[in-house]
C-alpha cells in the first residue's frame, strides 16, 4: 500500500542548485517529519537562553552528589529551593517510551542506545526498566561534574518534576554536529509540548518555556548523527516570576524543530546518492 501511494507522488527536494527525487525510505521519512509537526501546530515552546533565568529560579549542578550516583532524585533541600519548589527526579525515559528495535530507519545515523521511540503515557512517570542515568566526569565540560545516560556520552536523559514548569533548560554536550540531540518537553499528561535542537557544535544551552506554564517532564536524546555523544549539567528551571523569555518570542509548533531534523537528514541522504 505504502509504494501504491508513493508510486502516485512524485516528491521533490531542493537542495543547493538542484532538484533530487527521494527514495521510498526518504519519502516515508520525511512524510513523518511533517506529520510529527502537523499533528501538535496547537502546542507551542519557545526557545530561550541560559540568562532567561533570574536568581530565584532552581540551579542544580549536579555537584550536590557523589560521583557514579545512579539516577540522582533532587528534593528542594538538595539543591537549596524552598518550600514551592519542585522535587526533580532523573531517569532514562518516561513510561511509554523504548529503545528503538530499528535505530536506523527511527533516528538516522544516530547511535542505537539513545534512540527511544514510542509516547510517554500519563501521568507522566520515569520508566525504572530504562537504562538509567548517572554523576559522570566530563573534561570537554567546564562546570564538570554532569549527568550522563548510559552507556556514557551515549544514553538518552529524562528529568520528571513533581510541580509543572514554565521554563526549563541545561548546558548540553559536547556536540559535533548541528541539530543532533534535542531537548523535548511533556505535559503531566504525556502530551508533547515541543522540542529544541543544538543549533552548533560544542557546548550550548538548551532551554525552553511553554505558554501554559505546564512543563512536566524533560526529555534529551539524539536525533541524529552526533559523534561525540552528550551529557547535560546545569539544569535550570522555575515559574513565570523565576524566567524572564524576553519580549514577545515567537513560539515554535511542537514538531517543528523535529520536521527540520528531519529535512536535514534527508539531504545529508541526498548528497551521499549523488
Amino acid at each position: 500500500m505504502v509504494n501504491e501511494v508513493l508510486d502516485r507522488f512524485v516528491f521533490v527536494f531542493v537542495f543547493g542548485n538542484g532538484l533530487m527525487k527521494l527514495s521510498p525510505v526518504l519519502y516515508l521519512f520525511a512524510g513523518a517529519s511533517f506529520a510529527v509537526a502537523a499533528s501538535v501546530a496547537n502546542a507551542a515552546v519557545v526557545r530561550i537562553e541560559e540568562s532567561s533565568f533570574l536568581s530565584g529560579a532552581g540551579l542544580i549542578t549536579f555537584s550536590e552528589f557523589g560521583l557514579d550516583t545512579v539516577n540522582p532524585t533532587y528534593a528542594p533541600a538538595d539543591y537549596g529551593g524552598d518550600s514551592a519548589s519542585p522535587t526533580v527526579g532523573t531517569g532514562g525515559y518516561f513510561v511509554g517510551q523504548s529503545l528503538s528495535a530499528d535505530a536506523a530507519t527511527d533516528c538516522p545515523g544516530a547511535a542505537a542506545t539513545a534512540c527511544i521511540v514510542g509516547t510517554p503515557s500519563g501521568p507522566l512517570a520515569l520508566d525504572g526498566d530504562a537504562p538509567t542515568t548517572f554523576i559522570a566526569e566530563d573534561g570537554a565540560t567546564p562546570t564538570s561534574p554532569t549527568l550522563s545516560g548510559r552507556p556514557l556520552f551515549n544514553g538518552p536523559i529524562a528529568l520528571l518534576f513533581s510541580e509543572d514548569q514554565y521554563g526549563v533548560g541545561f548546558t548540553a554536550g559536547f556536540f559535533d554536529a548541528a541539530m543532533s540531540t534535542g531537548i523535548t518537553a511533556f505535559g503531566r499528561d504525556g502530551t508533547l509540548l515541543g522540542t529544541v535542537l543544538n543549533e552548533g557544535r560544542g557546548i550550548e544551552f538548551l532551554g525552553l518555556v511553554s505558554e501554559d506554564a505546564d512543563i512536566a517532564g524533560v526529555f534529551l536524546d539524539l536525533v541524529g548523527s552526533e559523534p561525540a555523544g552528550f551529557v547535560i549539567d546545569n539544569l535550570r528551571f522555575g515559574n513565570r516570576g523565576d524566567v524572564d523569555p524576553g519580549p514577545s518570542p515567537v513560539p515554535l509548533p511542537a514538531g517543528f524543530p523535529l520536521m527540520l531534523a528531519g529535512l536535514a537528514a534527508i539531504g545529508v541522504a541526498g548528497r551521499k546518492r549523488h
